[in-house]
């Protein structure tokens, strides 16, 4: 119910406060007569409502006036050109539709290609998305500026190469890597879209690419085959017309379902029979809602009548599920865009991490201060002539405040962090599907995870039987099949028909195995299959079943773990069918019951039963599991029931009560009777058939608890630890029910064992929302566990209240979450918090979250690769995010906010010798180093050493997993924080100004010398300055510093226009620069030291 779940933000408009005045004026009326709410208060308006929450949701921060304006104009230039778009791709209306049977009908209609597509970009749109990408930061767009502005001769202060060079370098390198992203999505696509399926036509069956199925197309889907598109079910190769498919990949849901072909076509005697059919299905048109669809199958005969068949959601079978039993066949009535898993998926977008976004805000300081330092030299210089002129000729000047070559280092870092996150052998076969943002993966507060599939392997597993005086583990399965042998070898089985309100004697263990076991293997909605066909009646069933294998079906994996561990224990189930079912003993005979009534399980009952008899002895037995929550109420009296409910759930066992009630024939004939006038009532039918049932499930005899496991993935536990003990707050999003959903996060010890669990109740009104956030606010602590819909009415009333508090729990766990809530989620988290999200899933039902998240995570599923290929990283299990976030998304966070300040550094500190320079020197606009020399500055003499902080590291990999900790300290971004912005400002300052001032002062004779001494001087502190930043050395460091260094004493006597050869042999140069140097980094050496001695941060310690 996609629609229904769909979270809506309060908005502040006249309409809206209308509504909900409205809204306040009705609901006061309630709230006199239920009392006052709670003296706790939550936010309020003026009108009762919170209008004011979209406020809220940008943190309380009010917009300027001047940022206001700019805004407004903004939102009318967005607001024209989506009205220009909607003119001009005019999209198409969604309609009703009627689909023909193999053919197409008599109104020709076209519809989407049925292709999957995660790809940002085509051939068109490429170059135009991705140069507006690059051009929107500031920092590009700054340069490109500078460098059109060359072409303006009375403005060019050097050669146009060393402007437009580093350019186009940079949008170059971006180009490749957008395209290398993006083929790369596109070969995955064209694997997943050539996947081939059989389609039924004339000529018999043939095999299409998934890409060219279109709708009328008749499509066969094997058993475990993945489901093409939507479709209506025709025929099955089972003989009961039906099928079950498993949707975990569409919704999150671990229970099959059962789907119904069309009666009419499952009649039919051959799948040909189809072709030959005048029909036609009536389709709705396509919407999000997954879980309910109408429509008609309709056959027109001659006479002009039409034979309507009525299609609900059980006849349908959306695309991304999967077939679980027999074969399906189907006709298509949607298919790419318009099927129901792509409605409930957000499309692709270009993602621009923090670190980016940092940056792009430092570079607009750093352009303010560009324009204050030109205002001050035009100032100082005077307002004479053209002013303007010398003003722009400044700002060039002072240009490489800041760097271009800042984008070209952190945009082929990022494709290193890629490169060594892909060759990890740790976490072998990752993929790197979006090289952007790795940077992102250390910053992260909030990871949202999917259930099934992700933490879940979906595999259900018998772990423990309780029987109230005794307990059978998987440890003593033994024992319990002895006594299963005994029971059923003496000459008479052990007698039930003893009253179970006071029995006579005491029972032994053998019978109370006897019964739970048996109790087990009869309550269920099972149905065994065999791979050699079903069970020929001719021949004797125990053999035919032992020489098959055995395939068991069912809407639960539950009822299949627990008729599999019957069957392990002896007493197997070898058919069933509405009427009846067989059971083989541990002796090899079988007995046959009849089933007689079936009440099956539901999310408001909490319980299944069935009574059966058995033939054999005409015996009649109410059988009924259910939660511990209302069979308790249900059983007899007892006094350990309780108890070992509450230690199996902390175990995280999902548990089940199964208790029996013998009937005698008058007994069950009163209530087949009352039951059969409650079903043919009009009037309130449904209350009275549930009070029939509930006359009889009084005073139940208890047998047994069973405890089942779903099996987790692979070291979840020890990676949900280290997670949570890195500060990242865990929320798991699934669309799963609300025990399942508690369960996991117990036995996944996503909830520690000292933590309380709130439930959030079921709220469908905003009073009741507001009761329940009162009481969940006096919580502290605790884990909170919610249903979507429950969900959706807090954000519709309480959105910022319920985030606050939600965002103040250790772990978060939504259940009956649609595919759409959980993108939304994600979005809320990221406006409200201001915080890094990744999201990790593994199925279509995940896309939407990972693509909304800031780092979005696929793993490779079971079903399918949706969630993979749409992921900005590409895992195998679930394990590997551990050392994905801590480890490399340390070092990628790290080491481009080294990167990032020592490329500024490396820009302020020539700019600062410029303006020395030029104040000295009668604040003349002609640059202090000319065309090669300032080139080769940030390419051949530093850039090596410099990009080389690419591979440097604080901690090794071993101490930031076992100290997962100092995972915290990236969270509060502090490698880009304005404090070491403005300290490495003042390094500039500080060196650039002993570098020029010494330069000036020890030089003697022509200008040239104070060229070869600063700038030497200059490269050598670069390159020091390396160094001193450098925390871990590697062999290549060593060789970039050498080789920099070797590369620029060569140029010292090649380039004889810019140094004085003879000046630079002689030891007056050398000790002018070496003193200079040594001025300007000895004070940083010292000052390191003393840090690192009495202040030394978190990983130094660690380090030593």
């Amino acid at each position: 119910m996609a629609d229904r779940y769909s979270l809506r933000i309060v908005t502040n408009n006249p309409h809206s406060r209308a509504t909900n005045s409205r809204y306040t004026e009705l609901n006061s009326q309630d709230l006199e007569e239920e009392g006052p709410l709670d003296d706790v208060p939550l936010i309020m308006s003026e009108d009762g409502m919170d209008s004011e929450n979209e406020s809220l949701t940008r943190k309380g921060k009010k917009r300027g006036t001047l940022c206001g304006c700019l805004s407004n104009i903004y939102d009318s230039c967005t607001s024209c050109c989506q009205s220009c778009k909607r003119v001009v791709f005019k999209e198409k209306e969604l309609k009703p539709r009627d689909v023909w049977l193999g053919r197409h009908g008599p109104e020709e209609e076209s519809y989407p290609a049925n292709k999957i597509r995660n790809q940002k970009y085509n051939i068109i749109t490429f170059l135009p998305l991705v140069l507006y990408n690059q051009f929107r930061l500031f920092l590009n767009l700054y340069f490109l500026i500078m460098a059109i502005s060359q072409f303006i001769p009375s403005l060019r202060i050097g050669y146009l190469y060393t402007y437009w060079a580093p350019l186009a370098f940079v949008i170059f390198v971006t180009m490749v890597r957008e395209a290398l992203d993006d083929f790369r999505r596109f070969c995955r696509d064209r694997e997943v879209n050539g996947q081939e399926f059989m389609k039924l036509t004339r000529a018999g069956i043939v095999k299409v690419p998934s890409s060219d199925i279109q709708v009328s197309d008749l499509i066969v889907v094997e058993k475990d085959q993945r489901v093409p598109a939507d479709m209506v079910f025709l025929r099955t190769t089972e003989k009961n017309g039906s099928c079950f498919i498993r949707t975990d990949q569409l919704d999150g849901e671990t229970d099959w379902k059962l789907r119904l072909a069309v009666g009419s076509c499952q009649r039919l005697a051959r799948d040909e029979d189809l072709l030959d059919l005048n029909a036609f299905v009536y389709a709705e048109k396509p919407q999000k809602d997954i879980h309910s669809f109408i429509g008609t199958f309709n056959m027109p005969s001659a006479e002009g009548s039409t034979a309507r068949d009525t299609l609900s959601i059980e006849n349908t079978i959306w695309a991304n599920t999967v077939v679980a039993s027999g074969r399906a066949l189907g006709v298509v009535i949607y298919t790419g865009r318009e099927t129901r898993a792509v409605m409930n998926t957000s499309y692709p977008h270009s993602k621009i991490g923090l670190l980016d976004l940092e940056i792009n805000t430092q570079t607009k300081v750093l352009f303010i201060g560009t324009i204050i330092l030109g205002i001050l030299m035009i100032s100082l210089k005077g307002f004479d002539g053209p002013w303007y002129r010398y003003f722009f000729r400044y700002v060039l000047l002072f240009s490489s405040i800041i760097p271009l070559s800042l984008r070209v280092n952190l945009d082929m870092g990022k494709i290193v962090y890629s490169f060594l996150i892909q060759r990890d052998k740790e976490i072998p076969e990752t993929v790197v599907r979006t090289t952007t943002i790795p940077e992102e993966l250390g910053r992260i507060s909030y990871l949202l995870t999917d259930k099934t599939g992700t933490l879940t392997q979906n595999e259900m597993v018998f772990k423990k039987l309780h029987l109230g005086t005794v307990s059978f583990g998987q440890d003593s399965s033994d024992e319990l099949r002895a006594h299963l042998l005994t029971s059923y070898s003496q000459p008479t089985i052990p007698a039930t028909t003893t009253p179970s309100r006071k029995p006579a004697v005491r029972r032994t263990v053998v019978t109370k195995v006897y019964e739970s076991v048996k109790a087990i293997a009869l309550c269920h909605n099972v149905t065994p299959t065999y791979e050699d066909g079903e069970i020929n009646p001719e021949e004797t069933e125990a053999d035919q079943a032992n020489e098959s294998k055995v395939v068991y079906q069912a809407s639960s994996p539950d009822e299949v773990a627990l008729v599999s561990w019957t069957e392990d224990m002896g007493l197997a189930l070898v058919k069933r069918n509405l009427n009846s079912m067989s059971l083989r003993t541990p002796t090899g005979n079988i007995h046959n019951y009849s089933i007689l009534q079936i009440f099956p399980f539901t999310s408001e009952t909490k319980r299944m039963g069935i009574i059966v008899r058995e033939e054999e002895t005409g015996q009649i037995v109410f059988i009924m599991k259910g939660a511990d929550t209302v069979m308790s109420s249900i059983v007899q009296y007892n006094d350990w029931l309780e108890e070992e409910c509450g230690n199996m759930a902390r175990e995280g066992l999902r548990t089940l009560v199964v208790g029996k009630k013998v009937l005698t024939e008058d007994q069950y004939a009163d209530f087949e009777h009352r039951y059969h006038q409650a079903k043919l009532t009009i009037v309130d039918r449904t209350a009275k058939v549930a009070a029939v049932v509930e006359s009889l499930e009084r005073d139940l005899e208890l047998l047994c608890l069973t405890g089942v496991e779903d099996k987790l993935q692979q070291d979840v536990r020890p990676t949900l630890e280290l997670l949570r003990n890195a500060g990242i707050k865990i929320w798991m999003l699934t669309g799963d029910k609300l025990e399942t959903a508690t369960c996991i996060a117990k036995s996944a010890k996503l909830v520690s064992r000292s933590q309380d669990i709130h439930i959030f109740k079921k709220v469908g009104n905003r009073s009741e929302a507001h009761l329940e956030l009162n009481a969940f606010r006096r919580k502290s602590d605790c884990a909170l566990i919610i249903m979507g819909e429950s969900l959706d009415v807090c954000l519709k009333y309480y959105e910022h209240e319920f985030i606050e508090l939600a965002c103040q729990c250790p772990a978060v766990v939504v259940c009956r979450c649609s595919p759409t809530q959980k993108a939304d989620i994600v979005e809320l988290l990221k406006t409200h918090t201001g915080k890094r999200t990744c999201a990790i899933g593994d199925g279509g039902n995940d896309v939407s979250m990972i693509q909304a998240a800031n780092a979005g995570v696929g793993l490779e599923g079971k079903e399918g690769r949706q969630a993979s290929l749409a992921a900005d990283f590409s895992l195998t299990q679930f394990r590997y995010v551990g050392r994905l976030l801590l480890v490399h998304g340390r070092n990628s966070y790290k080491r481009s906010g080294a990167l990032s300040h020592f490329v500024m550094h490396r820009g302020l500190i020539i700019s600062v010798m410029q303006a020395i320079f030029s104040s000295i020197f009668y604040f003349s606009s002609v640059a202090l180093y000319q065309g090669v020399l300032t080139v080769g500055y940030v390419t051949a003499y530093t850039m090596f050493p410099v990009f080389l902080l690419v591979i440097d590291q604080d901690v090794t990999a071993e101490t930031a997993m076992r100290y997962p900790e100092l995972y915290k300290d990236l969270i509060k971004g502090r490698e880009l924080s304005f404090k070491m912005f403005f300290l490495w400002v003042l390094i500039s300052i500080f060196q650039g100004g002993i570098i020029m001032y010494g330069a000036l002062y020890l030089f003697e004779g022509e200008f040239i010398h104070i060229v070869a001494i600063s700038f030497t001087s200059l490269v050598i502190t670069e390159l020091l300055m390396v160094a001193l930043t450098i925390r871990t050395w590697h062999w290549m460091m060593l060789v970039a510093e050498v080789f920099s260094m070797t590369a620029y004493v060569i140029s010292l006597f090649v380039f004889d226009s810019y140094f004085d050869r003879n000046f630079i042999i002689t030891g007056a140069f050398w000790w002018k620069v070496v003193v200079i140097t040594l001025i300007s980094c000895v004070p940083l050496y010292i000052l390191k030291y003393l840090r690192r001695r009495f202040s030394p941060s978190t990983y130094s310690k660690l380090s030593d």
